[in-house]
């Protein structure tokens, strides 16, 4: 998917515009028409990923620009979301108990490119 077309899909989605499809992990969730543009039932507008993902392609299209490529170019080629550690904390009940409190961070992988030119065939091989 192009950068630009990201950004505009993430900026619709923080307007509720369109909706991000919930195609695994979607038992109550409730159905939307916008979910339809996916071949989907299920959708939402997770308002804080969308914010995340739009500070790293930002993020990504600055360093794309310091390195001399063209913004307007590029390509995401691969986005890969795995879990982290888990971070604990606790949180004090009543009776003397002890509950723990934790957090899920992950890590986020971004692959762009700029696209490539087409070359075109050529007519005729040269012969030998």
């Amino acid at each position: 998917m192009p950068l630009r077309k990201a950004q505009q899909l993430y900026r619709q989605v923080l307007a509720k515009t369109r909706c991000i499809p919930f195609k695994r992990y979607n038992g109550k969730i409730g159905r939307t028409a916008q979910a339809k543009e996916w071949g989907q039932t299920k959708g939402r507008w997770p308002r804080k990923s969308v914010v995340a993902m739009l500070s790293l392609l930002k993020n990504a299209e600055a360093n794309a620009i310091e390195k001399g490529l063209d913004a307007n170019k590029m390509i995401i080629k691969h986005v890969q979301v795995d879990q982290a550690a888990r971070m604990r904390r606790r949180t004090f009940r009543a009776h003397g108990r002890i509950t723990p409190y934790m957090c899920s961070p992950c890590h986020v992988q971004l692959f762009m490119t700029e696209k490539a030119k087409r070359v075109p065939t050529p007519t005729s091989a040269p012969k030998k």
